[in-house]
């Protein structure tokens, strides 16, 4: 790779964009080097372009935005990266036309990353750019799966003396293109991943050996599921909160509504506030105002 810093920001620059499947320019300087005067980031797109590692489609709405993905050489190199940690895109991410007819919903979703970032940038709590990992395959039987819009780690700055909690998160981002009923279905599926132990052919479970739950070989705990809002007004918002608790109220007599925080909030409101503001409604009980890290049992 000629020309290409691999050893900062270049690098970092090809793995967000493989990690996030695609970003404006000014979200990948808001991304990669906010402190820095936007120019340097455009310089730094185009010499990859220019290496063949990235390319752009300029969507013809919204003042001719240019949207930047990873070509296939660009995904083959930075999927090698240990911090990728083995996660692989989906062959379209390098397609120009795919990348036009998904970037409203991807774009969205790599802004609701941001509102994370630059919400943890501000308060001194530990969330990397690529601590945000788009469509994680979750198995959940007969060939289904929970895929969500995101999985994030984060971990919150020392407070009185501890070091900090570690919090994993599922997020949904809804532009409001499914009915409310289908948007409360998801429920159904993250219920599903939180009962879903796999079987193992010619093995059953023992009292040395109990069967166990396929999310705890990933995470210490359920990581609460955050729906973030979008697309609609606030009679809307209103809509789908009240079908989010409906969903969670048919899953009884599951423990999953109680065990694991399901909150929602607006976009709007996670890029005026910030996420870590008191914007979320718990969807149990949805006249409360709460930050979506203070819910839980501390993750560690």
């Amino acid at each position: 790779m000629i020309g290409v810093d691999v050893s900062s920001g270049d690098r970092l620059a090809l793995g967000v964009l493989t990690q996030y499947r695609m970003a404006t320019t000014e979200q990948m300087h808001r991304v990669i080097a906010p402190e820095v005067r936007i120019e340097q980031t455009r310089r730094r797109l185009a010499r990859l372009r220019a290496e063949g590692l990235v390319d752009r489609i300029t969507l013809p709405q919204a003042g001719r935005t240019r949207v930047w993905f990873p070509t296939p050489y660009g995904v083959q190199l930075a999927s090698e990266w240990p911090e990728m940690r083995g996660h692989r895109p989906p062959r379209t991410v390098s397609d120009p036309t795919a990348v036009r007819l998904k970037a409203g919903h991807t774009l969205t979703v790599t802004e609701t990353a941001l509102a994370f970032l630059e919400d943890a940038r501000r308060h001194g709590d530990l969330f990397r750019p690529l601590d945000w990992i788009p469509e994680v395959h979750h198995p959940i039987g007969s060939g289904a799966a929970v895929i969500p819009d995101a999985l994030l780690y984060y971990r919150r700055g020392p407070a009185d003396g501890d070091n900090g909690s570690m919090l994993r998160a599922f997020v949904e981002v809804d532009r409001a293109t499914m009915g409310p009923e289908r948007l409360a279905a998801k429920l159904t599926a993250y219920d599903r991943l939180h009962r879903y132990v796999p079987a193992v052919p010619g093995r059953r479970p023992t009292f040395q050996e109990p069967a166990v739950e396929e999310w705890r070989r990933r995470y210490p705990l359920f990581p609460r599921v955050l729906f973030v809002l979008d697309g609609t007004g606030p009679v809307g918002v209103e809509n789908r909160i009240r079908a989010l608790r409906a969903g969670a109220g048919l899953l009884a007599p599951s423990r999953f509504p109680y065990d694991v925080p399901i909150l929602a909030a607006p976009l709007a409101d996670l890029l005026h506030h910030g996420p870590s503001a008191p914007v979320w409604r718990p969807v149990r009980d949805p006249d409360q105002r709460v930050p979506w890290t203070g819910l839980a049992s501390r993750e560690t």
